[in-house]
């Protein structure tokens, strides 16, 4: 067998790795062993530990016993795809994992999500101190990360519908199928109030009134945060605080977006009779999160804002929750990343999305600490914040299950709420009379359209992947099975993509073009005119020269252009972006149910 001969010119470098990588396995393992010594210790007489306590005790007992190092990386929230080593979540004592840009567990299924959020807090509950991390998730209209969930309209849809109670029973169904995947935090509701629609994520607000934003998040979270069928608790985080909703155009500073992330430019006075309200209800709901928006105000970025978020929102509001900055949210305040770590934590920020580098968040703050830029007690109030949210969802009481109660998960129940959520979010922008509702016992119907037979349009953007899905690879009814399961037997329903039917097969009865936006997800989504394509209009043409009625669907996620086309079309529906549940569309295109869904925003004809 022969040696391997190392050069003389790379002996000295070939010493150094062996020396480091010999010092970094030593101080792994003798960390382990020297906290698994402390453990021991650390959890005798553990109030925190005890159920029977008040919750505050059993805080401040934790809290208590808590190192420097334990404190701080409780304040980091780490993108699952960005540990160095699992083992970091109880190394570091990390407090928050999410799930980025869609990823999830290599199957995409409720089982597979519960055994992956499963083994993370296993992985967490390794720390000295058996501090259970929180896992979240955007799961904005329904746990639609999860192939086969329930996936409600948007949350522009239910502000068309404006029904307070069905919000509150999609906000309890979201929990629901949250918990049954392990997951206990979501990044929902928004309680934006937008006011201008070219902003990509217009979708994600419940529109431009602020008593209807208000109003409607209050219900959401009323449902979100109640406890689940199996005992289960999830916490809403209201965002993003405080008027996203109102940036001005072009202001971002990044070339691929136009308003997201940019400069609001209102008025304190209008911040607070505007923009403020649905977060004061969100806080009045009992919300345990806020999350801080990407935008500037003041010249200040939202997130190194003190006096809105510390003095308005702690101070005034009373919010006793913890604050969570957006992704890479804080690392956008300029100075460097440690000048950025220190304002935003000073201003009142408690976790920080970093969402990658936690070894040089946990640095940054403990070299804060040690030169006083942040204070101790500073540390302590956001730790505290955190850890009640944590024993809000009953994390330190809750064993790991080997199994979750999925029975409920995308169940027929479920759709059917949401089916009702589409069916009331409907509304009806043009009818000359004689177009609507359409009879299911006509001869002859003709359908096309990009958006008639594609669940992926209808859901939208954060639909399994950050940027939504094209296609019907999830579960589901599209808007086109639901229009040929309403008819009678005897009623022929053609369909064409295109909207090219054979001109020899006369006129149909009626016509059907169901168009609209590709999915789309935040800054990529915005748009300088957002209206139908050219190959929408085409379409259009063609089923209305096939039929003698047009009946035009707009799927969504904004008002569009279409006030030079909507005169020489009959009836115009925007149905928003509805979901899975394309049943409800035809439910009230055939008049089973009545339009009753109002405009959540102008759109003008």
């Amino acid at each position: 067998m022969k040696r391997l001969r190392i050069s003389k010119q790379i002996r000295p470098y070939a010493r150094v790795v062996v020396w480091a990588l010999t010092i970094f396995v030593a101080g792994r393992f003798f960390g382990l062993l020297i906290g698994n010594g402390v453990t021991d210790l650390a959890n005798v007489d553990a109030s925190y530990e005890n159920a029977s306590l008040p919750m505050d005790a059993r805080i401040e007992d934790l809290l208590s016993r808590m190192t420097t190092e334990e404190k701080v990386g409780q304040m980091a929230l780490v993108e699952k795809d960005s540990l160095w080593f699992r083992s970091d979540i109880a190394r570091y004592g990390i407090g928050g994992i999410l799930s980025g840009a869609g990823a999830g567990p290599d199957e995409n299924t409720p089982e597979a999500w519960f055994a992956m959020v499963n083994g993370f807090q296993r992985d967490a509950l390794e720390n000295r101190l058996h501090i259970p991390m929180l896992y979240g998730v955007d799961a904005v209209h329904g746990n639609a990360n999860v192939i086969g969930a329930t996936v409600f309209p948007h949350a522009i849809g239910l502000g068309a519908g404006g029904d307070a109670e069905l919000v509150r029973r999609i906000g309890a169904i979201t929990a629901n199928e949250l918990v049954a995947t392990g997951i206990h935090w979501n990044f929902a509701p928004s309680v934006d109030v937008v006011e201008d629609t070219r902003w990509g994520r217009t979708y994600e607000t419940f529109g431009s009134n602020s008593e209807t934003v208000a109003r409607l998040g209050a219900a959401y979270l009323q449902g979100l945060q109640s406890e689940t069928p199996g005992g289960g608790r999830v916490i809403g985080t209201a965002k993003h605080y405080l008027g996203t909703g109102a940036m001005t155009w072009g202001t971002s500073g990044n070339p691929d977006f136009h308003i997201d992330q940019g400069v609001t430019d209102v008025d304190e006075a209008t911040l607070r009779e505007t923009h403020l309200p649905p977060f004061a209800a969100a806080v009045n709901e009992g919300v345990s999160c806020v999350m801080v928006g990407h935008a500037a105000w003041n010249g200040i970025e939202m997130a190194a804002n003190r006096f809105l978020l510390t003095n308005v929102l702690k101070g005034e509001l009373g919010f006793d929750g913890f604050v969570v900055s957006d992704w890479y949210g804080v690392y956008e305040i300029p100075g460097g990343e440690y000048h950025a770590v220190v304002e935003a934590v000073n201003a009142g920020v408690d976790m920080v999305m970093l969402p990658y580098d936690y070894v040089s968040f946990v640095g940054y703050v403990e070299r804060a600490l040690a030169n006083g830029d942040i204070a101790a007690e500073r540390v302590d109030d956001a730790v505290r914040r955190i850890l009640r949210a944590k024993f809000v969802v009953g994390l330190f009481d809750a064993s790991l299950a080997e199994a979750a109660d999925r029975s409920g998960f995308g169940s027929a129940e479920h759709r059917l709420v949401a089916r009702e959520a589409v069916r009331k979010s409907l509304v009806l922008l043009k009818d000359d009379g004689a177009a609507l509702p359409i009879r299911a016992d006509a001869d002859r119907i003709v359908v096309g359209g990009s958006a008639a037979d594609n669940i992926g349009r209808q859901s939208g953007g954060w639909t399994v992947e950050w940027q939504g899905i094209d296609g019907n690879w999830i579960p589901g009814t599209t808007i086109l099975q639901g229009l040929r399961d309403f008819v009678s037997p005897e009623t022929s329903v053609a369909y064409s993509l295109t909207g090219e039917f054979p001109s020899g097969d006369g006129l149909a009865d009626v016509g059907i073009a169901v168009v609209g936006e590709s999915p789309y997800a935040e800054g990529w989504g915005d748009d300088a005119h957002p209206a139908l394509s050219e190959e929408d209009l085409r379409t259009i043409t063609r089923v209305k020269a096939a039929s003698k009625t047009l009946v035009v669907v707009i799927v969504s996620g904004r008002p569009l252009d279409i006030a030079a086309e909507a005169a020489g079309w009959d009836a115009v529906v925007a149905a928003w972006l509805p979901g899975t549940e394309g049943q409800g569309v035809a439910d009230v295109l055939f008049g089973a149910y009545p339009f009753t869904g109002t405009l959540p925003i102008e759109w003008k004809l």
